[in-house]
């Protein structure tokens, strides 16, 4: 008896399983078709709202484009007349350090123009001074008694450097007389 229980409970259980099958689908297109439509439309609503604002975003991208456009027409401009303003500069810098040069030489030729004059009125008065001597350096001056280079040596470095060249001169004098004699 309980296989035909079973059997008989089975087959109740699946025909109002089928029955509620029914009714579930049938509400749940109509709740579909009602509330399908209210989604449409809520979901249309928004649809309609964004196309709106991309419009808009749109417009306003237009209007930053022709505002970048412009800007950066502007820019060009500006570097444009920045590069000539700058060409002109350079041009007048190099006139100038070029001048500069020239008025650097002219000092540098007037200090030995003077310099020379100074020896020829120093011969002209005192008969005995050789100015073709090369102790008349133009480079040279009397420090403390002594002729020194001006070009910041001291007069010890001087006289150091004076015997060195005596000592020099002394020792390829004595390498001449030994060959000589040979």
């Amino acid at each position: 008896m309980e296989t035909d229980h079973i059997v008989r409970t089975m087959g109740e259980f699946g025909s109002k399983a089928l029955i509620l099958s029914r009714r579930v689908g049938s509400l749940y297109q109509r709740e579909v078709k009602e509330g399908g439509r209210e989604k449409v439309e809520e979901l249309q609503g928004k649809v309609d709202k964004f196309e709106e604002e991309r419009a808009a975003w749109k417009k306003e991208r237009e209007g930053w484009k022709v505002c970048c456009l412009d800007s950066e027409g502007k820019l060009n401009k500006k570097i444009e007349e920045l590069e000539e303003d700058y060409d002109e500069l350079k041009d007048k810098y190099d006139g100038a350090i070029g001048e500069l040069d020239d008025l650097k030489n002219c000092i540098i030729q007037e200090h030995i123009n003077g310099f020379e004059k100074g020896l020829r009125q120093a011969a002209f008065f005192h008969q005995e001074v050789d100015i073709a001597d090369s102790k008349s350096d133009v480079n040279k001056d009397v420090v403390d008694g002594k002729l020194v280079k001006e070009d910041g040596s001291s007069p010890d470095e001087e006289a150091e450097e004076k015997a060195a060249e005596e000592e020099k001169e002394a020792g390829d004098a004595e390498q001449v007389a030994p060959n000589a004699a040979e």
